[in-house]
């Protein structure tokens, strides 16, 4: 028996039919019915879309709008408070966001021309381009809630915000430039731990100390190791960002050591806030607002010694 044909014309037209047994190729969609020179004028470049306009929170899964996440301080709205660096720290918390850089000392990147499996200069060269940055620590001097201070921020985006050499000497130079303007220091802290001891940023908090001058800490996601054993906790108030993972070893290894299950929540700041670790844990948003309460109200006798 023959093979059954549908000869029904095309609802496209009958040149659709042609195409199909022509072997040319087919040319579909309103587009292609526009002349080349203008095709060029209206299709659209790949360089015009703009890169990571979708940011993924990290807890729900949930697609954020770039722009309505940079809107809420890059607070997701489960309420994760998303790792953010010098620049934005800076431009949140002093007035108006307005600052001056305090520079940063130079050291010797490699004295000790270490390797872990790759050049110590190789991952260093690695991190400054990635960041932009010399090195974790930066710091600004301005106004929050309209006094003085000094603001230090660790950033872990440069090699997990380890403490180095370079790191000392940065909150060093910070906790000087406190004692020289005669102004607070506020450290936000971040870090995952040490590439060397550093003892000199304990003794620059000595410094902070002998001049009765207030020393704050902010606890961000995370703060491990080394730096939680230091000038992490040596503040006169410890403040943490909601959620912030906070402890020296981490609780697998706690885990593994002890070889019990921990408690829900252990090393977070809500948790450490329970246990007396963390005075209090600030929101993101609120942060100026509760530094500039507690730098004015520790700054105050200093204030009527002044006017006296």
């Amino acid at each position: 028996m023959a093979e059954a044909r549908d000869d029904t014309p095309s609802p496209r037209g009958p040149d659709r039919a042609a195409e199909r047994t022509s072997g040319r190729p087919r040319r579909a969609g309103w587009f292609s019915k526009i002349a080349p020179g203008v095709r060029k004028l209206v299709k659209p470049k790949v360089s015009d879309t703009p890169e990571n306009l979708w940011v993924k929170c990290p807890d729900t899964g949930e697609m954020i709008y770039r722009p309505d996440l940079e809107a809420a301080l890059w607070v997701t709205p489960a309420g994760r408070h998303m790792r953010i660096g010098p620049e934005l720290r800076f431009r949140y918390t002093f007035d108006r966001g307005a600052f001056e850089a305090i520079e940063m000392p130079r050291v010797f990147d490699d004295p000790l021309q270490f390797t872990d499996g790759k050049p110590y200069l190789e991952r260093l060269a690695s991190a400054r381009k990635t960041t932009g940055e010399h090195d974790a620590m930066q710091a600004g001097v301005g106004r929050i809630s309209d006094t003085p201070a000094v603001i230090l921020v660790q950033d872990f985006a440069f090699m997990g915000g380890s403490l180095g050499m370079a790191a000392g000497e940065g909150f060093v130079a910070a906790a000087k430039a406190a004692v020289e303007r005669d102004a607070p220091m506020v450290a936000f802290v971040a870090a995952g731990g040490a590439r060397m001891q550093e003892a000199r940023t304990t003794l620059a908090i000595q410094d902070l100390k002998i001049a009765k001058l207030p020393y704050v800490v902010v606890l961000t996601d995370p703060t491990t190791g080394g730096v939680t054993a230091s000038y992490a906790m040596l503040g006169d108030v410890h403040l943490a960002e909601p959620g912030a993972l906070i402890g020296f070893a981490g609780p697998r290894v706690i885990e593994q050591t002890i070889r019990e299950t921990l408690p829900a929540g252990f090393q977070r700041s809500e948790y450490l806030v329970e246990k007396g670790m963390v005075d209090r844990v600030t929101p993101r948003q609120e942060l100026p607002l509760v530094l500039g309460s507690i730098l004015k109200t520790l700054m105050m006798g200093r204030a009527r010694a002044r006017a006296a």
